[in-house]
C-alpha cells in the first residue's frame, strides 16, 4: 500500500488536468471544463471535472474482461472450462485468487495487473487499485474546498457531498471483502513512516456512516431539479444524490450490525441471528428516511413493474409502463442504459456494444454453437433455484406449499419463470436449420442434450434474468441490430426494501419498523411480493423472529438472485461455512413427456419422475474464509497493517 500512496500523490495531481477529459461520454461535460491544475478547484465546472474521474473508476462487474464472474456464494456454478474463474476458485477455498497475478486470467473485477483511472475502456478498471486512488482524490478535493470561491452554496454543497460520498463508498466496497481497514481521511504524504492502524469493521463503519450522512445532508434528491443540474438536464441520472447516500448509509450500518461484524468469524452457525441492534436501528432509520421520500412521491425512483404478457420472453403487457427486465438489460432502445426507475446507484457503461462481446454470450448452452463465442457458461445451482418458492408465498419445504415433485415447475413464484430456464423451455424462437431443431426446446432432464458439464448445464437449469435467452445464434439479440445493453446496478430500490425489512426484523421481528416510515418488516417484504404477484409471508412465519428472518433472507435470495450479493450475505450472516449453504447441487429427474408435448403445452405443466437433488461439490471452508486475504506486499510494510487471521 505504501508504494500505492507514493504513486497516487503525483497521479492525483496529474488527474486534476487529465481527469477532466476522461468521462465526456459519461457525464456530458462541457469543453470549457478542461483547465489547468491551477484552475482546477476555482469554480463548479472545473471542480466537477476533477470529481468525474472518480465516477469513471467504478468497475463494471459484468464487462471487466471478455468473460467474468461476480456470483461467489452458493448461487452459481460454471461449466468446467471456466474453472479458472473466481467462482470456482472460491469453491476451492482459494481466496487468494481475487488478487491480480494469482489467477491464470484477469477475469474478475476486484483487482487487475494494470489499471488506468482516466481510461474509458471497461477492461481498465478494478476495485482495489481504484479505491485507494479515488479515496486520495476525494481527500484532495475536500482539502481544497476553500479554493472554491466562484460558487453558489448549492454548487458547493453538490461538490462537497460527492466527495464525502465517494470517500465512504470506496472504503465500504473494500470492507465487504476484507474487513476493517485504515480509514483514510486526509491526504497522506508521499514519504514518511506509515503507521495507520487497521480499524475494526465497526470502527470503519462509524467513519463511513459519518461521511454518508454528511453526503445525504448536502446532496439534492434530483440534480435535474437544481439550478446547477439544469445545465446538464436529462443527463444527471448517474450523479450521486441524497437517495444514493441514504441507501449506502443504511447498508453500511446494516452490514456493521450483521452477525459476522458483531461476533467475529466462527463456525457452527449458532450466532446467525445475533445482530447488533443499535446498528440495525440506525440502518432502519436511514432506509426509513429514504423509503418515506420514495413513497411520498418526492423522488425520481419507483419499483419497476412486473407485468408481462409473455413471461418467458420478457414481453411486457400492453398497459405496462416499465419492465423488471429493464433494470438489467435493454434491447431495441438505441442502447439505453438499463435501470429504469428502480436502479439507484450505477457506474459508467459507455461501451454499449461491449455487452454483445461479453456478458450476453455467457449464459446459454454452447451445444453445437447455439450460443456463440467463448465456451463459458454461468448457471444457477439447484439448491439456489429451490429458494424460489411457490406462487402462494410459501417455501417449497413447507408442508402447506403445494409443491409436487412430479410437477416441480408448476405454480412457482412468478420470478422463477422470469429468471430461470428449465426443462422444456422454448430457447429459440426464430427459424433454425433442420439439424438444429432438437435444440429449440431445452433438454435439461438427466441425460438430456443440454446436460453436458463442458458445454451445457451441470445443474439442470440456465439463467435468463440478466441476459435474455434470445441471445443465441438464431434469435440474434446479441447482434448489433439488437441494440442490447447489459448493466448490473450496485444498488436498486428493491434491495432497499429488503435491507429495511432485515434491519427492522433484527430488533423487532415481523412487526419491527423504523420511527420515520409507516411499514413494518413484514409489509416491506410483502411490497415486493405484491409487485410480482406472489403470496404474502405465511402466518406461521410471523410469530417466530428466527423463522421470519429466514423468510426475509429467502426473499432476498430470490429478489436479488445472481446480482452479486449472495456471497457477502452468507458471509455476514455467518453461514458461509455451514450446511446447506456450503453445498452446490444439480437437479436430476426423468422426463415423462416427449418433445411434442412442449410444442403445444406450457413447460411448467410437464410431468417428471425421480425428481431429486445430487451434490456436485461441498466447500471446505474454515473461519479464515470469512474474509479475503490482504496482499502480502501491503501487510509486510508495517506492523499496524496486519493480515486477516488464518492467511
Amino acid at each position: 500500500m505504501k508504494h500505492m500512496y507514493k504513486n497516487i500523490l503525483w497521479i492525483s495531481l496529474l488527474s486534476i488536468t487529465v481527469g477532466m477529459i476522461s468521462c465526456v461520454d459519461y457525464l456530458e461535460k462541457a469543453p470549457e471544463s478542461i483547465v489547468s491544475e491551477n484552475e482546477a478547484f476555482k469554480n463548479f465546472t472545473n471542480f466537477q471535472g476533477f470529481i468525474e474521474e472518480i465516477y469513471n473508476c467504478i468497475p463494471d462487474k459484468e464487462k471487466c474482461y471478455w468473460t467474468t464472474s461476480w456470483n461467489w456464494g452458493d448461487d452459481e456454478i460454471m461449466n468446467t472450462e471456466a474453472d479458472w474463474h473466481m467462482v470456482h476458485q472460491v469453491d476451492l477455498g482459494n481466496f487468494w485468487a481475487w488478487q491480480a497475478g494469482r489467477m491464470s486470467q484477469p477475469g474478475q473485477w476486484l483487482d487487475k495487473p494494470s489499471t488506468n483511472p482516466t481510461s474509458t475502456n471497461k477492461f481498465d478498471h478494478a476495485l482495489w487499485p481504484h479505491a485507494w486512488y479515488c479515496i486520495r482524490k476525494a481527500n484532495l478535493g475536500l482539502a481544497n474546498l476553500d479554493k472554491l470561491t466562484e460558487v453558489t452554496s448549492e454548487e458547493k454543497n453538490c461538490i462537497e457531498g460527492q466527495l464525502y460520498f465517494f470517500r465512504a463508498w470506496w472504503h465500504f466496497e473494500m470492507m465487504q471483502f476484507l474487513g476493517g481497514l485504515p480509514y483514510i481521511e486526509e491526504v497522506l504524504p508521499a514519504s514518511g513512516k506509515l503507521t495507520l492502524p487497521r480499524l475494526s469493521y465497526q470502527e470503519c463503519a462509524d467513519k463511513a456512516g459519518a461521511d454518508f450522512r454528511r453526503a445525504a445532508d448536502l446532496l439534492p434528491i434530483d440534480w435535474d431539479k437544481t439550478t446547477v443540474g439544469k445545465k446538464t438536464l436529462g443527463k444527471n441520472q448517474l450523479r450521486v444524490n441524497k437517495i444514493m447516500a441514504l441507501g449506502y448509509l443504511g447498508k453500511n450500518y446494516l452490514w456493521a450490525g450483521s452477525p459476522l461484524m458483531k461476533n467475529g468469524p466462527q463456525t457452527g452457525g449458532t450466532k446467525t441471528y445475533d445482530y447488533d441492534e443499535t446498528y440495525c436501528k440506525k440502518a432502519a432509520e436511514a432506509f426509513g428516511e429514504l423509503l418515506s421520500l420514495v413513497e411520498n412521491g418526492e423522488t425520481q425512483y419507483a419499483l419497476a413493474e412486473f407485468n408481462y404478457k409473455d413471461i418467458y420472453n420478457h414481453v411486457k403487457a400492453n398497459n405496462a409502463t416499465s419492465c423488471f427486465s429493464d433494470i438489467f438489460y435493454t434491447t431495441g432502445q438505441n442502447w439505453l442504459m438499463p435501470g429504469t426507475t428502480e436502479a439507484i446507484f450505477r457506474g459508467p457503461s459507455t461501451d454499449y456494444n461491449g455487452s454483445n462481446w461479453n456478458t450476453s454470450k455467457t449464459f446459454g448452452p454452447k451445444v453445437r454453437g447455439l450460443v456463440e463465442h467463448d465456451n463459458i457458461i454461468h448457471q444457477p445451482t439447484a439448491n439456489y433455484v429451490n429458494l424460489y418458492g411457490m406462487a402462494n408465498g410459501l417455501p417449497l419445504d413447507d408442508q402447506h406449499s403445494g409443491f409436487d415433485p412430479n410437477y416441480p415447475f408448476k405454480n412457482r413464484d412468478p420470478r422463477f419463470y422470469h429468471d430461470i430456464v428449465f426443462d422444456g423451455f422454448k430457447y429459440v424462437n426464430a427459424a433454425m436449420p433442420a439439424d438444429m431443431e432438437d435444440l429449440r426446446y431445452c433438454s435439461l432432464h438427466t441425460g438430456g442434450i443440454m446436460r453436458s458439464d463442458a458445454n451445457g448445464s451441470r445443474t439442470g437449469y440456465f439463467i435468463q434474468k440478466l441476459v435474455p435467452h434470445t441471445c443465441n445464434k438464431y434469435d440474434g439479440t446479441y447482434n448489433w441490430s439488437g441494440n442490447l445493453h447489459v448493466y448490473l446496478p450496485y444498488m436498486r430500490l428493491g434491495d432497499i426494501y429488503l435491507m429495511y425489512a432485515e434491519a427492522c426484523a433484527a430488533f423487532g421481528g415481523a412487526n419491527g419498523k423504523s420511527d420515520n416510515f409507516t411499514k413494518t418488516a413484514e409489509q416491506a417484504i410483502n411490497t415486493l411480493r405484491d409487485r410480482v404477484g406472489a403470496g404474502h409471508v405465511g402466518s406461521a412465519y410471523l410469530s417466530n423472529s428466527q423463522k421470519f428472518m429466514d423468510e426475509v433472507r429467502r426473499e432476498r435470495a430470490v429478489e436479488l438472485s445472481f446480482e452479486g450479493f449472495r456471497f457477502n450475505d452468507l458471509q455476514r450472516w455467518l453461514l458461509l461455512t455451514e450446511y446447506p449453504y456450503n453445498v452446490k447441487t444439480s437437479q436430476e429427474f426423468d422426463r415423462m413427456e416427449n418433445n411434442e408435448f412442449f410444442k403445444n403445452n406450457d413447460p411448467k405443466d410437464a410431468k417428471v419422475s425421480n425428481f431429486r437433488e445430487v451434490p456436485i461439490l461441498t466447500r471446505q471452508f474454515s473461519t479464515k474464509h470469512y474474509w479475503f486475504p490482504l496482499k502480502i506486499e501491503d501487510t509486510s510494510l508495517y506492523p499496524e497493517f496486519g493480515q486477516n487471521p488464518g492467511w
